[in-house]
């Protein structure tokens, strides 16, 4: 896993991006200690389709003071 320090990826960000492969990845370290990680994608990306209702009837309890307002918010009030 090649590193690079912070101060270096600022300088070069887009060469360094250019330059993975797919299933690279690079760690940014600042001074010794490893701060980010970039890898790359595949770019296959498939988005599933949402369905209403699919978590009907998971909630099973609600607290009566559910939509009471908070302590926290009286100062907020009018």
């Amino acid at each position: 896993m090649p590193t690079i320090s912070i101060e270096d990826a600022q300088a070069k960000l887009a060469d360094l991006i250019r330059g993975l492969l797919p299933g690279d990845e690079l760690i940014i370290t600042h001074g010794s200690h490893p701060v980010a990680r970039i890898t790359t994608t595949n770019g296959t990306h498939v988005s599933i389709a949402r369905k209403p209702g699919t978590l009907c009837g998971t909630v099973t309890h609600i607290a009566p003071d559910f939509d009471a307002p908070l302590d926290d918010f009286t100062d907020y009030m009018p």
